[in-house]
């Protein structure tokens, strides 16, 4: 395999998927998606392998969304929405488990990867969020799923305000699964992967499957064109203006 920025190792059954994107926090760039799509392909296609844990380098396990060259024209914003949704979309489609071992920041496009596994454990400083309103976006894949996760009100409180939320709230709210020492996060994803791996494996996949039945229907063509069209908003440019300048954006009132 030829990975730049995810690294790949297989052990004791378990392929373990490490995002190393360091300059940029593990923001979810056209090469890391590339890059973990390479690294599931290999996962699935192993039959040594039963399951993966995903995670991130150092302080983050993925901070949102690389928009640092993003462009605005019809083409561009088409091909970057449809290929993060059916990205996401690809990473619950997975027949194999998957466990987001979350080591710290999940913003943004960090905290939808979190979600698109099947079972998250949170390292005591991770950190969940949805800001995308502060650059006037949404947050196209969370606004199908978190509110299934936590509840509508509380999905509404936390993609209007930004407003991010520490693991043990994570916690309360059923976002995620488990919160351990940040040092113990890896052995702890590590024995949830050893104790699923050590069930019926047809058995585990079809529980995987019947659960996520009813998704990758129409919500995620909604999230294309409706997310689409906010990104060619005077809003949105002038929040990934904003946003690239370090600086405040100014919206416009209606």
């Amino acid at each position: 395999m030829d990975l730049k920025v995810v690294e790949y190792e297989k052990k004791d059954g378990v392929a373990i998927l490490t995002m190393n994107y360091l300059e940029r926090f593990n923001a979810l760039s056209d090469q890391i998606r590339a890059d973990l799509r390479t690294a599931c392909a290999e996962a699935c296609n192993d039959d040594e392998v039963k399951a993966l844990i995903l995670t991130g380098k150092e302080k983050a396990f993925c901070a949102g969304g690389d928009i640092s060259g993003f462009k605005f024209d019809t083409a561009s914003v088409k091909k970057f929405i449809r290929d993060i949704i059916n990205f996401l979309g690809m990473m619950e489609k997975i027949s194999k488990p998957v466990i987001a071992a979350v080591n710290g920041l999940a913003l943004g496009g960090g905290l939808e990867l979190a979600i698109s596994c099947d079972i998250i454990i949170a390292s005591e400083k991770a950190k969940f969020g949805v800001p995308e309103a502060n650059i006037g976006l949404v947050p196209g894949f969370a606004v199908l799923r978190l509110p299934e996760i936590i509840g509508r009100a509380k999905a509404k409180e936390m993609a209007m305000t930004c407003e991010p939320i520490s693991a043990e709230e994570a916690l309360r709210l059923g976002l995620v699964s488990k919160v351990v020492p940040h040092d113990q996060l890896f052995s702890s994803a590590m024995e949830m992967a050893q104790k699923i791996i050590s069930k019926a494996p047809f058995a585990v996949e079809l529980i995987k499957s019947s659960i996520n039945r009813k998704m990758h229907g129409e919500e995620l063509e909604y999230a294309y064109e409706s997310v689409g069209l906010l990104f060619k908003t005077d809003d949105a440019k002038e929040g990934i203006t904003a946003f690239r300048e370090k600086r405040k954006p100014t919206f416009k009132r209606m």
